[in-house]
């Protein structure tokens, strides 16, 4: 029987307009010290995205919303976070920003499986997919 695994998460979301406060669901990050586990998870959804402020401009979201897994991966590309420690790319990843991408705050969770398991299960209730 496996033992349960405590593992950390964040919604990644989108605020087209800081000013009005509505976002929309765009990732998840999930992170695992115990199982040395640090994922994230995009979904760029253009309509939603569109129908929240029509103007945005979809492809530079995107562009920045495509760094956060390569962080998280310690991908070299994604410049000098990514070489941090694993979880002090997670907590550069979740802290808080006043930006039009921003992290929730991070919740808790006990995954029984593996933290793998876990971030499915969440980008299947954050994300839809």
């Amino acid at each position: 029987m496996p033992v349960p695994s405590s593992f950390d998460y964040a919604v990644v979301r989108v605020v087209p307009r800081v000013e009005r406060g509505e976002y929309i669901n765009a990732g998840v990050i999930v992170f695992c010290l115990e199982r040395k586990f640090l994922e994230a998870r995009i979904v760029v959804d253009e309509q939603r995205l569109k129908a929240l402020w029509p103007e945005i401009d979809v492809e530079l979201v995107r562009r920045h919303l495509d760094a956060i897994p390569k962080i998280a991966a310690g991908d070299l590309t994604a410049g000098p976070i990514a070489k941090l420690a694993q979880r002090e790319r997670f907590h550069w990843l979740v802290s808080p920003r006043s930006t039009i991408i921003q992290v929730s705050p991070v919740h808790t969770g006990l995954c029984e499986q593996g933290p793998g398991e876990a971030m499915e299960a969440l980008s299947q209730r954050m994300l839809g997919v």
